[in-house]
């Protein structure tokens, strides 16, 4: 608040509830700037904080007791409880938003708010602007609305203890669904058998899929956002596995690779180990005082010497990564920051050269290799293997922690992982 000013107002809406189809909602999950900032889980919510307000700077206006719709839909907070449990400094219910709120707007000269996001909060926000204006004497109303998301998606990018908590719980969930799922991965089984293992393993721990899972069987592992999951576990395959837990909204996000029969081929374990050792060399740049693109060049030059020295590249490391010709096995981003959401808020570049690694900044860090299955200028014994390895990193004061060390990766002790199946 004091980032907003004395004489600002900060506006932010829960998520609605959306309808998957006809009366059956989706799950609910919380919007994250609203989680953020309140902690509240409930949809049909407004929290208004007033700088300086004598009677209570954070309003929460929530849903009210209400028996007969707790019958049918379980029980709410209410507003006692947002004050008494949530920390809220006052709390009114959702129902009097309209005659409350437009008097404590009343004065102020900015609204930050997320305006454009959801159309229907827009149009309460307008109406709410139209009440003050009507208010005995006319209201003052505020003459500027300003994007709230510079001024909050910066602190999220900066963990503070209890976050970075919730994410090695995240962390430690996903790292024992893959494990789960490792031990399921067999020829003759299908995708969709390895997802069901996954969500299984998190939901028994209290968590939910940070995302849709990726759980890719050979060729579809070249597809970078694959997600039919339906196809069967073939012999001599390998199995790319992309897949997060979310505790209490902050997400984790890790990827393995491996193979369906227990072993790798030659040019399999080639390629996995080109792989691997970009991801080791990305990950000692994820430091303070580091820029958030040295991870990635650094993943670059090592795939890119490891493909040439494999052939699958015809020229020079240095003109390859020159003239881009590497993206033709290495298309994406070697990671992406990571928080409540699974691709974070927060700025990559500020004045136009790529953001500093700051200790509190949690980032992945995610180098693979796709080869395409139907590139006929590439000899047929490597095409359509594609293959990513994925952890979750905190900067540090000293360096860095790695949250997700919990899932091996080293080939060899995958091989001895997948041997006691």
């Amino acid at each position: 608040m004091h980032m907003a000013g004395e004489d600002a107002v900060v506006l932010v809406a829960t998520a609605p509830e959306r309808l998957r189809n006809a009366d059956a909602a989706w799950p609910y999950r919380q919007d994250s700037d609203f989680q953020y900032l309140a902690g509240f889980p409930e949809p049909d919510a407004v929290l208004a904080l007033l700088p300086g307000r004598k009677h209570g700077e954070a309003v929460l206006f929530c849903r009210e007791r209400d028996a007969d719709h707790e019958r049918w839909h379980g029980e709410s907070i209410g507003t006692e409880r947002a004050v008494s449990e949530y920390g809220m400094d006052d709390a009114f219910p959702i129902d009097d938003i309209d005659d409350i709120l437009p008097g404590m707007i009343e004065g102020r000269a900015r609204v930050y708010c997320h305006f454009g996001r959801e159309p229907q909060f827009d149009a309460q926000l307008l109406a709410w602007m139209r009440r003050l204006r009507q208010l005995r004497g006319g209201g003052v109303v505020p003459k500027e609305f300003v994007a709230l998301g510079h001024l909050l998606h910066d602190l999220r990018l900066f963990k503070s203890p209890a976050e970075l908590k919730l994410m090695r719980a995240s962390a430690g969930i996903a790292a024992e669904a893959h494990l789960a799922a490792m031990r399921v991965a067999r020829p003759g089984r299908h995708e969709y058998e390895v997802e069901a293992e996954l969500q299984r393993a998190m939901r028994l721990r209290g968590a939910v899929a940070a995302f849709p899972p990726i759980v890719a069987g050979g060729a579809n592992a070249c597809t970078m956002h694959y997600t039919a999951n339906r196809a069967p576990l073939r012999e001599g395959e390998l199995l790319l596995v992309d897949a997060g837990a979310e505790v209490d909204c902050y997400a984790s996000d890790i990827s393995r690779t491996y193979p369906v029969s227990g072993r790798w081929s030659r040019e399999q374990r080639a390629l996995y180990d080109i792989v691997l050792t970009a991801q080791l060399a990305a990950i000692d740049e994820v430091r303070p005082g580091r820029p958030f693109n040295a991870a990635h060049l650094a993943a670059v030059q090592v795939i890119t010497e490891g493909l040439c020295a494999l052939g699958l590249l015809h020229e020079a490391p240095e003109t390859a990564i020159a003239t881009g010709s590497y993206r033709r096995f290495f298309p994406a981003k070697t990671g992406h920051w990571l928080g409540m959401d699974v691709h974070d808020v927060g700025d990559y570049r500020i004045d136009g050269e790529p953001r500093e690694l700051e200790p509190g900044m949690v980032v992945t860090v995610e180098p693979g290799i796709y080869v395409p299955p139907g590139d006929r200028d590439i000899p047929e014994r490597w095409r359509g293997i594609g293959i990513r390895i994925e952890d979750d990193v905190a900067v540090t004061r000293r360096g860095h922690e790695v949250l997700t060390s919990g899932v091996p990766k080293e080939p060899d002790a995958i091989e001895a992982l997948l041997a006691d199946r």
